[in-house]
């Protein structure tokens, strides 16, 4: 008797996700994936950069070597897409993919309306041109209690926030499930850090990321456009879920559309994950979320999403946390029991 597939959305992580615990992300899981390896460091060869199978062999984790756009993005894009490839597909039929920020170039490579050596190009691409043009930064900012449900008060700060007039200039970079990630100038930054109530570890600032998303990025548009061309995209295999909630379908999209969006409104317009991850379960019901790896901290932005839906009555973190123990609705790749789950039969 053969198992009957689950249906499933898949998740593209975005930068942040490769940390000390990922050393080695790559040669742990994909040491049979050569080929794959071999053309991710051929494209840093020819762009003069360091292998990315060299920085995720190193001995330890280094914030300042592995965190910086121009290396962190090839880094995820080379653990994400073998952990794409890894997925067992007698057990799994994949209905669509999205991802948060960075992720979204993923999701292009992982639909093939982009391809996976282009998807490359793309993202380190992208990466160099952040780390050498980049402005400002994010911060981020909890708008969930401690069930994961949607905090009103939380929720007043950043409106209170985001209001402010004057010459301090901030805007909404991403709306991240739980939390809400704001991008600035420095000041913008300093404000932020100083207002907003602390609460745990928020709010907090991403080390090494520009203002990702936010009108501080207008000039990294014509920079993007000049150096990346229409030619290189066509239509998903399969839908794709932009971070504007929208969905690109194989025989309806638009290819200028695409291109126009992915080097323009996504880099400088707010990136809703939320949304994104709200219509792919309205849109194709999954049975399942897959998160790509490297690490294991989508999962919570993608639970806390559905949560905010009361997707298939899905109440809190107490009662996601309960479900799956039985029945997983997330499977994080980067995390070992969920792992098994998806590349075993």
């Amino acid at each position: 008797m053969g198992h009957k597939k689950q249906t499933a959305v898949i998740i593209c992580p975005g930068r942040g996700t490769y940390n000390a615990d990922e050393i080695g992300y790559l040669s742990r899981y994909h040491s049979d994936k050569a080929a794959f390896i071999d053309m991710i460091d051929r494209v840093r060869a020819d762009a003069g950069q360091e292998a990315i199978s060299k920085l995720d062999a190193m001995a330890k984790f280094s914030p300042s070597t592995h965190g910086t756009g121009d290396n962190a993005s090839l880094l995820i894009y080379a653990c994400a897409l073998a952990d794409y490839f890894s997925i067992n597909r007698d057990l799994y039929d994949i209905v669509g993919v999205t991802g948060n920020s960075m992720g979204w170039y993923l999701s292009l490579a992982v639909s093939g309306a982009i391809s996976l050596e282009d998807g490359a190009r793309l993202v380190n691409g992208m990466g160099r041109i952040m780390t050498e043009h980049g402005q400002g930064g994010q911060v981020v900012y909890s708008v969930v209690d401690d069930d994961w449900r949607p905090d009103r008060s939380k929720q007043k700060h950043v409106d209170d926030a985001l209001s402010m007039i004057g010459d301090v200039s901030i805007e909404t970079s991403i709306h991240l499930g739980g939390m809400h990630v704001f991008a600035g100038g420095d000041r913008g930054i300093k404000h932020l850090l100083s207002s907003l109530p602390r609460g745990g570890n928020f709010p907090f600032q991403l080390r090494g990321h520009s203002a990702f998303h936010s009108s501080k990025l207008d000039h990294i548009i014509p920079m993007a456009q000049d150096t990346f061309s229409r030619d290189l995209f066509k239509s998903p295999r399969f839908p794709m879920i932009d971070g504007q909630g929208n969905i690109w379908a194989l025989h309806s999209t638009d290819i200028d559309a695409l291109y126009n969006y992915t080097l323009g409104a996504q880099i400088n317009s707010t990136y809703d994950f939320s949304r994104a991850v709200q219509n792919a379960a309205h849109e194709f019901a999954p049975d399942v979320f897959i998160v790509l790896g490297p690490g294991g901290t989508m999962g919570a932005p993608v639970a806390q999403s559905l949560i905010a839906k009361n997707w298939r009555g899905l109440s809190g973190k107490t009662d996601f946390q309960n479900r799956q123990k039985d029945a997983p609705i997330i499977l994080s790749m980067g995390r070992e029991e969920n792992r098994n789950l998806v590349i075993t039969s």
